[in-house]
């Protein structure tokens, strides 16, 4: 598929999640198919980096579920930020384990899962919706009862794809995109390159295959796909470009790289650095 044909499958007020972690391979090409469209009033469930960033400036961002919003280098997210000092989305800020039991629980089709994570911290008192569970077992211990994170849609980058929708990661960190994948009721793989299914496993380990092609609705092949953030070992984190994103207004950003498609936004950078380099 094109990024754009993913796009046209999503809708406003969906449920959508975001893979990949801070600012590290998060599928940016998909984000900015969809800052192209018309899609918004979304609740986004993301390891907060610059997807949520310039989705929640772009105002199309209701609800946000995240355990953080980070550029990595940047410990905050300037846009993300700017989005909630002003209001403009409601947020459920929880502990990362809990993330983790909450995309669990809806890929194993569950209501919750009972987590000790929460329990004596603020989470519970900035989220009166979550109840807690008695043990039935002689502990009698109290939970948190973590709701299942169910998605409408899931966005993900990974290193290597198939046809077929297995997908291979080859840096240091599985994230959490598979749970991505296996919590929404459809998930969409962008990829550096398509190969041959017999390539995934040629001189790597299986483990490596994190993506299972019964989980995955379609594939975009998007080489740098994952720009600004990184994408180990493909690339690294494009720091200097990451700090024009985080110093610069949305209106002139936007303005500069994203009016246009795919191919624009590229050579846009191309050309940034190039006469970056000669100032």
């Amino acid at each position: 598929m094109s990024a754009d044909e993913v796009v046209s499958r999503l809708e406003s007020g969906m449920t959508l999640g975001i893979g990949g972690w801070g600012s590290r391979r998060k599928p940016m090409s998909l984000v900015r198919a969809l800052l192209r469209s018309r899609v918004t009033d979304l609740t986004v469930v993301s390891c907060g980096g610059p997807d949520i960033g310039m989705l929640a400036a772009a105002g199309r961002i209701r609800t946000l579920v995240a355990a953080f919003a980070t550029l990595d280098s940047i410990p905050l997210e300037p846009h993300y930020r700017a989005a909630r000092e002003r209001g403009a989305l409601e947020l459920m800020e929880i502990d990362e384990a809990m993330f983790l039991w909450g995309l669990r629980a809806a890929a194993n089709r569950l209501p919750f899962m009972p987590v000790r994570a929460g329990l004596g911290s603020d989470v519970m008192r900035v989220n009166p919706g979550l109840r807690t569970v008695t043990s039935p077992y002689e502990d009698g211990e109290t939970l948190v009862a973590m709701p299942a994170l169910r998605l409408d849609a899931a966005l993900v980058h990974v290193s290597r794809a198939d046809g077929r929708g297995n997908g291979q990661y080859l840096g240091p960190d599985p994230y959490f995109d598979d749970l991505f994948c296996e919590a929404a009721e459809a998930a969409y793989v962008s990829c550096e390159r398509i190969v041959d299914t017999a390539e995934l496993t040629k001189e790597t380990a299986p483990q490596t295959l994190l993506i299972k092609r019964h989980t995955v609705a379609g594939v975009v092949e998007s080489p740098r796909g994952a720009h600004f953030t990184s994408c180990v070992p493909d690339y690294g984190r494009d720091e200097a470009f990451q700090k024009q994103y985080a110093t610069t207004s949305w209106a002139e950003f936007a303005g500069r790289f994203l009016d246009g498609d795919e191919h624009a936004y590229q050579s846009a950078v191309r050309d940034w650095h190039e006469e970056a380099a000669h100032e």
